[in-house]
């Protein structure tokens, strides 16, 4: 009856996890280029109480084990393409296929996103292009991308070039935004405010070079949130019934205690 309890609690942190995860999922369902994440689980340590006792085809052929609960091992995210919403800001961008944008940080750390809602920086005689946090969005030569002060007006086509209408009709390409991908996008690690930061697990960055860059760029439009708010509501109900049975466990191995403490001889 302890073993029960035990394990039984395990699972009720096990759907608070869940339902942490859940919640998360739902505080972001209007943040721009959200992707959202999958909890998952795997049993604990079984004792084993009897062993397989199989000798020339007689004897016992199953074991006799008791689990000791779960655990939560990792969690997933999931990085499907949400909708794209039309604002007709210039300097919105939104990327249709896979890869992030690169940034740079104060500190001159490189990180990585989806959220293309850029502003426009002003730094001496130029305009630099930059995040919603001051961190400047890098070309494909890993250099700030700067905009002469006269500008009269911004274009960037699907394929990243940037060209900009001067006060004098005067037409210039000032560079290319810089796409990269990863083998292994899970293993990316968020640090908040719509960034990832490059690990071991994800591999260095690749960047997505003329050839292979099928992914496009849409000026004017953003990514919305890949979250769908029914299915984490299925979850959220799905969870919040095992947490509850859970507890139950609990109660009844209480109360299973309760009637042999009380027992007379």
């Amino acid at each position: 009856m302890m073993r029960a309890m035990w394990t039984a609690a395990s699972g009720m942190k096990a759907q608070q996890l869940n339902i942490d995860t859940i919640s998360n999922n739902l505080a972001n369902v209007n943040t721009t280029s959200y992707k959202k994440q999958r909890i998952e689980f795997k049993d604990l340590l079984y004792e084993t109480a009897k062993k397989i006792n199989l000798n020339d085809g007689q004897g016992k052929p199953v074991n006799l084990q008791i689990g000791h609960g779960v655990m939560a091992s990792a969690t997933t995210r999931m990085f499907e393409s949400g909708n794209l919403e039309r604002t007709d800001n210039k300097t919105d961008l939104a990327l249709d296929g896979p890869g992030f944008f690169v940034v740079q940080s104060l500190s001159g750390e490189m990180l990585y996103t989806k959220d293309g809602s850029f502003k426009l920086s002003i730094e001496g005689d130029y305009k630099k292009l930059v995040t919603s946090e001051g961190y400047a969005v890098l070309s494909d030569e890993d250099k700030e991308i700067l905009i002469p002060n006269n500008m009269k007006d911004i274009n960037i086509d699907e394929d990243g070039f940037i060209s900009v209408t001067l006060e004098d009709d005067e037409i210039q390409t000032i560079g290319r935004i810089k796409i990269s991908q990863f083998i292994n996008p899970e293993g990316l690690e968020a640090v908040g405010r719509n960034l990832f930061k490059a690990t071991f697990a994800s591999g260095q960055e690749i960047p997505l070079n003329e050839r292979g860059r099928n992914t496009k760029i849409y000026q004017g439009f953003l990514e919305t949130s890949n979250v769908k708010i029914v299915d984490e509501m299925i979850k959220l109900i799905t969870a919040q019934r095992a947490y509850e049975i859970n507890s139950k466990t609990i109660q009844t191995a209480d109360d299973m205690m309760q009637i042999a403490n009380n027992l007379r001889r």
